[in-house]
């Protein structure tokens, strides 16, 4: 089979543990890049922490990252915006008003930023893990004065405390699409947003079937774009569900998983 285009999941998946590409998962996709094979980001990070890493590849300047778990799509070397899906804001309220509650960690965010409630108060393991996301927060505004759409509520908290909220908020009949993108983290999205959708219509202006596209996930947020992919893999990290949606399950982010899976269906030699 000839796979034109490559989705990469982040965290989990494209990194490792330490937040890094490894030397060989690194040597390896340039090796597919340079035969002509697309290669793009699909995360819930945003372009400001994903980017970076196509410019570690040297993939920037003709590559795209869809982020925001499949939000936006992004032009990784003019960092236009060449999709969105925004939603209504003003229908996040009862969940800012049920974090603010329940104590649960949220931020708001547009294609490029990021707005928390407030940063005086912010919480010790939030400014940590913006500190590691390489993201600088901004005090919210009232929806009024936003000039950029809103793409995605996240909240982050505790295992228990977002398996509680998770359970609640699915009975609200909620007008988003809700996804756990983490075990620390729930997303809220315009309902038509997810990775699969975002990577189904990159693939399809640039002429690509599915049947074509080789997506690699680990988490519930790949679902979408490993089902749609005509070889959907998951990391052996991954939980049983999302392997069990695989097509192929592949070595862990810390054991060059994406290297072996290229290997195996012939993208490179060893």
């Amino acid at each position: 089979m000839t796979y034109r285009l490559i989705a990469l999941d982040m965290d989990g998946t494209l990194l490792n543990d330490h937040h890094e590409i490894s030397p060989q998962t690194a040597q390896s996709i340039k090796q597919v890049a340079a035969q002509g094979v697309e290669i793009v980001f699909c995360t819930g990070r945003t372009p400001i922490n994903s980017i970076p890493y196509m410019e570690q590849l040297g993939l920037h300047e003709d590559g795209y990252v869809i982020v925001h778990n499949g939000a936006a799509t992004v032009h990784a070397g003019t960092r236009e915006i060449v999709h969105q899906f925004p939603l209504a804001a003003q229908g996040l309220d009862p969940y800012i008003q049920y974090c603010k509650q329940h104590d649960i960690h949220f931020d708001i965010n547009t294609a490029f930023g990021l707005y928390v409630d407030s940063i005086d108060t912010l919480q010790a393991d939030a400014g940590k893990m913006y500190d590691n996301f390489l993201m600088t927060p901004q005090v919210l505004p009232p929806w009024s004065e936003f000039t950029e759409p809103v793409l995605k509520l996240s909240a982050f908290a505790t295992i228990d405390q977002l398996d509680q909220a998770y359970a609640e908020w699915i009975t609200w009949n909620p007008e988003f699409n809700m996804l756990r993108s983490g075990e620390f983290f729930i997303d809220l999205m315009h309902p038509q947003s997810s990775k699969g959708s975002s990577l189904q219509a990159l693939a399809e202006s640039k002429g690509i079937a599915s049947s074509e596209v080789i997506a690699i996930g680990n988490y519930f947020n790949d679902l979408s774009m490993i089902t749609y992919a005509g070889l959907g893999v998951a990391m052996d990290n991954s939980p049983a569900e999302v392997k069990a949606a695989a097509d192929e399950v592949t070595l862990s982010n810390n054991e060059d998983g994406i290297h072996h899976i290229l290997v195996k269906h012939g993208l490179i030699s060893v």
